[in-house]
């Protein structure tokens, strides 16, 4: 067998053929990675990996290896050098495995040169970015699998033929049809919803999992059956006068049987590598068991399809690879990419439909030929279950990223985004939220969106404290029947009963979330005069916060990190809507690693209040804080209007570090732990039955700003929480919010998905445009360099050989 494989090598080599083949390949596949304007290129994506060449490989092999294989047997019938192979010492099982092993072997050579693109990637990425090489090795691994799977196919047609055209003619529709085949006849709805399970029999299926670095056992023995199976088809085919050839077509149907039995077979019990560097590819145990347990139909509408930027791309693929994932676990899942906006005739119409359904476009830009277009990006999906819809929102649009830390944030939510959608839809509501009322807090207009969006996960029922006065204890087992409860913004100091009656629901380990202000202002009245003077505002509730742990202070916090005033200018149709640095809106970023604020948007703050925490035993954790540049005001303070001028001079001018002497300053704090009552060794405002003076273990959040629960208006009409209607912003205030119930509510198993983190690696824009033509011209000449050396080697050697 070893004198059949270094045959089929010497004889590829022996003409120019053969080098003409590998460098078509090795030239097609320079050009459209690093030359051709396209999907393809790699400079024009800006991602330091191979996943484009990955991508491409396969078109290429479909046609390059029928060209390799399509002489093999062809040649040898004739020439009649077949007779004489069949009739030498050799058995036919030992010339068909050498002829497979040999064409193979010329593929892998002709793979090898692109290994010669990582000295690029290694060149051209960014400093902070490392290469993948984990996924990178498992992409070759998949491919020389594939590989394997077309030569066999390459081989079979080959014997079915004298003709070589002939032969490569029938060897690429043959790699084409297993390749992309089976997967079109399952997605075109010929045979129904129910034949999808068809798909999974064509090579793309498994190329498409073993291909992106994840090592499935399931998917390699798909290749080796299906090698085999091509492979054991060949003797029948080149002994043609022996009587069990007679029926080739029976002995190929009961081949086909067998491997399908022992396929469906062998794959109830795999293994699964991830080899790559970060595991995207594995879920959590959270959306495991959430997946699996869904037995009824869930079907997701992915709008992410059409002509948009490199950036968007990637998500795309990201997200088909999350879904594929998921539903391999669970079949249940099925998906579909579409264009909402394609072959529509009323393109603003399904806009504004999709506008009623909270789901907005992204702006994107477009290059091709030197040209730049604007389009519209809807990066939303849709899921269905039974008569439930949710909506999954895929980007993460955080203020002030660049479009690399976009693209790294959104592919770190994906998992969290589709598992918390699945979640919606299957998972019965269990535990319930009070909203505390009765003392001032916002109006529920104020609260609408977030609290509809609340009620999605939990049973939500207002709450007031009204009964304290007339029967206490039972206000308070009646507060104990709810597992959180939310103060918004209260305004009217509590009673002293009311008070106690807080106190004890959180001895008894109840959890809430307080939203204070320590300070009374309104946006509204500093517009109707310019001006307006903050005091301090007491609710009755410092020595309550003191004894857990933390104080909030009557002081407003400056931020040159803030979100723009915007104000109108000129009179009647001269008017105009100027954005103008406010300092007292600051936007901010968790900077742990919680939970809680990992991966969310700027969340946005006004008038918010310094927050001091205290020394006890209760575990603190500051969730959000200001930035470098900030400084504290304390009141009484005159806040104006007029002061914007100031700060526009800052910002031009760059701040001096006098002028913001308070880094850092806390503004949402978590405590956690048993808590000390703060009328421990103190008179009760009544008695009670179920008086508790320490506390089990419980959770509170605090965050000193009423209004980061507050949505706006238009009209009557609540908007959707964070989103700022006078600058079209987003901001993460619902996303922080409906994190931080989840997880007091212990809810926490999906969000520290969030915790997982996934790198992208990006290739240097500057670097990348100043050396593009550079590493365009190495990327062609290279592979063919090394080419060009192994035939020197080769034929040097074959001359030193035989001419001894």
């Amino acid at each position: 067998m070893l004198a059949i494989i270094k045959r089929e090598i010497a004889s590829f080599f022996q003409s120019p053929i053969g080098y003409l083949v590998i460098a078509v390949f090795l030239i097609i596949c320079g050009l459209f990675l690093w030359v051709f304007e396209g999907d393809y290129n790699i400079l024009n994506a800006g991602f330091a990996d191979l996943s484009a060449f990955f991508t491409l490989a396969p078109w290429v092999l479909i046609f390059l290896i029928p060209a390799l294989t399509m002489r093999s047997f062809s040649e040898e019938k004739r020439t009649g050098t077949i007779e004489l192979l069949l009739t030498s010492p050799i058995k036919i099982w030992q010339l068909v495995a050498g002829k497979y092993l040999g064409s193979l072997l010329l593929i892998v050579l002709a793979i090898v040169p692109t290994l010669l693109y990582l000295l690029t990637l290694s060149t051209l990425k960014t400093p902070e970015s490392t290469l993948d090489f984990g996924s990178i090795v498992g992409s070759y691994i998949g491919l020389i699998f594939l590989a394997s799977g077309f030569t066999a196919i390459g081989l079979l047609t080959s014997a079915l033929s004298k003709n070589q055209i002939v032969a490569f003619m029938i060897g690429s529709l043959g790699c084409f049809f297993m390749y992309f085949g089976f997967e079109g006849i399952a997605r075109s709805g010929l045979l129904g919803t129910s034949a999808s399970w068809l798909e999974t029999i064509g090579m793309k299926y498994h190329f498409d999992s073993v291909g992106r670095g994840v090592i499935d056992t399931r998917d390699l023995l798909y290749f080796i059956m299906l090698t085999g199976l091509f492979l054991e088809l060949i003797p029948g085919r080149i002994r043609q006068r022996q009587a069990v050839s007679k029926d080739p077509r029976k002995k190929a149907i009961r081949l086909f049987l067998v491997v399908l039995v022992m396929y469906f077979g062998f794959t109830s019990v795999y293994k699964r590598l991830d080899l790559t560097a970060d595991q995207r590819f594995s879920l959590s145990e959270v959306s495991k068991d959430l997946v699996k347990n869904i037995d009824k139909p869930i079907i997701i509408t992915v709008f992410l399809e059409g002509e948009f930027p490199a950036e968007f791309k990637r998500l795309q693929t990201e997200t088909k690879q999350l879904l594929n994932e998921f539903n391999s676990l669970n079949t249940q899942i099925t998906f579909e990419f579409v264009n909402p906006l394609d072959g529509e005739e009323n393109p603003e119409q399904i806009q504004q439909e999709l506008a009623n359904l909270g789901i907005l476009p992204a702006q994107a830009t477009v290059r091709n030929g030197g040209q730049t277009n604007q389009v519209l990006v809807y990066p939303w999906a849709l899921a269905y279950y039974q008569d439930k819809t949710v909506k999954i929102n895929l980007l993460k649009n955080q203020l002030g990223t660049t479009m690399q830390d976009r693209v790294t944030n959104s592919v770190q939510n994906l998992e969290y985004a589709f598992a918390d959608g699945f979640s919606k839809l299957v998972n019965p509501k269990a535990k319930k939220v009070a909203v505390l009322k009765g003392n001032g807090q916002l109006d529920d207009a104020y609260i609408a969106n977030f609290f509809g969006s609340l009620r999605e996960y939990y049973y939500i029922a207002a709450f007031t404290l009204d009964s304290v006065s007339n029967n206490p204890q039972k206000t308070l087992d009646e507060l104990k029947t709810f597992d959180l409860v939310i103060n918004a913004k209260p305004t009217i100091p509590y009673s002293d009963q009311e008070k106690y009656v807080l106190d004890q629901y959180t001895m008894a380990g109840g959890k809430s979330i307080w939203l204070i202000d320590a300070v009374q202002i309104e946006t509204d009245s500093l517009f109707a005069s310019g001006e307006t003077l903050a005091i301090p505002r007491d609710l009755n509730l410092n020595d309550l916060f003191f004894k857990y742990g933390l104080r909030i202070n009557p002081s407003l916090v400056q931020d040159m990190y803030s979100a723009p005033l915007v104000l109108a200018t000129g009179q009647e149709n001269d008017t105009q809507y100027e954005e103008y640095p406010w300092f007292y809106t600051p936007i901010v970023v968790g900077k742990n690693n919680h939970p809680i604020t990992t991966n969310i948007e700027t969340v946005k703050f006004e008038f918010a209040n310094q927050i001091d925490t205290l020394a006890n035993n209760v575990t603190k954790t500051i969730l959000l804080e200001s930035s470098q540049i900030s400084r504290v005001n304390g009141t009484p303070y005159l806040v104006k209007l007029d002061a914007i001028q100031g700060y526009m001079e800052i910002v031009d001018q760059g701040p001096k570090p006098e002028e913001f002497p308070n880094p850092n300053v806390p503004l949402a704090v978590l405590l956690e732990g048993s808590f000390t009552s703060v009328y421990n060794n103190r008179v009760k405002p009544f008695t009670s039955t179920t008086h508790r003076d320490e506390g089990e273990k419980s959770k509170i959040v605090v965050i000193s700003d009423g209004d980061v629960i507050k949505n706006q208006l238009q009209g009557k009409r609540p908007l959707e929480l964070g989103f700022d209607k006078w600058t079209n912003i987003f901001y993460g205030n619902k996303e922080f919010l409906l994190n931080t119930v989840n997880y007091l509510l212990e809810d926490d198993g999906l969000i520290n998905i969030r915790s997982k983190e996934i790198t992208v690696a990006f290739l240097d824009p500057q670097v990348s445009i100043e050396q593009r033509s550079k590493w365009q011209a190495l990327n062609i000449l290279l592979p063919l360099g090394a080419l060009a050396i192994f035939g020197f080697f080769f034929t040097w050697y074959r001359r030193r050989k035989y001419a001894r």
